[in-house]
């Protein structure tokens, strides 16, 4: 009599490895990103920003340095937005729990110390 194969068993030479899911960055809102005494030019300005989009390619650029990176290295890879468009984007991720902020400083372009931001595990 043959014996059933385990269906619940990896086979370790003939099974493909599983790519890792990919995280997707929640929605955010745009009356999150403005002040209640902002002037009505943000307000406006916040509804014309797809913030969502923005932080998860800022998070994927992130993800791509397994050691950490600054804001030099993000801009440098989403040249179409400066540091002022990305560095925002940190403390949204950090609060949804995707990146966190590693203590670690390094040195950018401009000769200031950058926070190092990494992928959260």
């Amino acid at each position: 009599m043959r014996d059933k194969k385990d269906t619940n068993t990896l086979d370790l030479f003939t099974a493909t490895p599983q790519p890792k899911k990919r995280k997707y960055v929640r929605k955010t809102e745009p009356r999150a990103m403005v002040r209640r005494t902002d002037p009505d030019t943000s307000r406006a300005a916040a509804n014309t920003i797809d913030a969502t989009a923005l932080e998860q390619r800022v998070y994927e650029v992130i993800c791509s340095f397994p050691n950490g990176c600054i804001s030099d290295d993000i801009v440098r890879l989403i040249p179409e937005h400066g540091v002022q468009t990305v560095s925002p984007r940190y403390a949204k991720l950090i609060r949804k729990g995707f990146v966190v902020d590693t203590g670690e400083r390094r040195q950018g372009a401009a000769g200031r110390g950058q926070r190092v931001m990494r992928r959260a595990d």
